[in-house]
């Protein structure tokens, strides 16, 4: 399998889906209820239709589990290499007529991100991941390698999310810490901004971390960004049969081995961001 050349093809069936959703946000569409009342629009339909229809043909001996599928209890028993896909991730944003919603697909082998790509349609900005050779951002036509910075010593950019954020934690979280700014960013752009060095944490202190899919356990022996408990502590899977599914996490660029980034592989931009973060720290 040459990962090169199937990261291109997945950018551009990332920019397939994109153009879907695109089309539809600029229609009277309906925003419907899932099982678990989460939001869920023809958008995220007609996108997740695309990219299973195109992974389908590029690599048809391999599972996917898309979120969409697995809210209606489709999910496949997948093997030690398959597809993850979020269709559309920050459905929320969309619905609401902001630009802050993504398409994220990354391919998933003996339990961790080789490689991955996060498309922002509305932006116009598509990120793209491979494990060991880095990462990049292309936008306007251009491409152009991104990594993780070491913070500041002015201060910490912090990104936090709309939809899952408790103001007066955060806060309380935040003042033990040198923060040269905050501000709430929707979707897997908090992951990407921190791959592509423009923040360096991103506390998600609320909220449920989706655990319909086996936890994943990648070591990343470079320095990269990380996915660590409050302590500083990388998040642990070896105790698979009780699974953590309310939990606190922050993320962040540190150089330092990581052991066990996920605790519970969501499909959306956990994976994919460890995948583009895969890249030495610029100074």
């Amino acid at each position: 399998m040459n990962h090169r050349l199937l990261l291109d093809q997945v950018v551009e069936v990332a920019r397939a889906a994109g153009d879907l959703i695109l089309r539809i946000s600029a229609t009277a569409f309906v925003v419907e209820r899932k099982a678990d009342s989460s939001p869920v629009t023809e958008a995220d339909k007609q996108a997740e239709a695309c990219i299973l229809a195109r992974l389908a043909l590029l690599t048809p001996d391999l599972q996917i589990v898309s979120e969409e599928a697995g809210a209606r209890g489709a999910l496949p028993r997948a093997g030690d290499r398959f597809w993850l896909v979020d269709p559309l991730d920050g459905t929320k944003e969309f619905a609401r007529g902001d630009k802050e919603y993504t398409v994220n697909i990354a391919l998933i082998e003996e339990g961790m991100p080789t490689l991955g790509a996060v498309l922002a349609p509305a932006l116009g900005r598509v990120f793209g991941g491979l494990r060991g050779e880095g990462a990049f951002l292309e936008h306007d036509g251009r491409r152009r390698a991104i990594a993780c910075r070491r913070p500041p010593a002015a201060g910490m950019r912090v990104v936090s999310s709309r939809s899952h954020a408790d103001r007066a934690v955060l806060e309380a979280f935040l003042a033990k810490r040198r923060v040269a700014s905050s501000a709430h960013v929707g979707s897997s752009l908090k992951f990407c901004m921190i791959a592509g060095g423009d923040a360096d944490l991103y506390p998600r202190l609320a909220g449920r971390w989706n655990g319909t899919l086996p936890p994943a356990t990648p070591c990343f022996r470079q320095p990269a960004g990380a996915s660590l408990g409050l302590t500083g502590s990388c998040s642990s899977t070896e105790n698979r049969s009780s699974p953590t599914r309310t939990s606190s996490r922050w993320v962040c660029s540190r150089e330092r081995c990581i052991r066990g980034a996920l605790r519970e592989l969501r499909a959306s931009a956990m994976g994919i961001a460890l995948a583009l973060a895969a890249r030495s720290p610029r100074p």
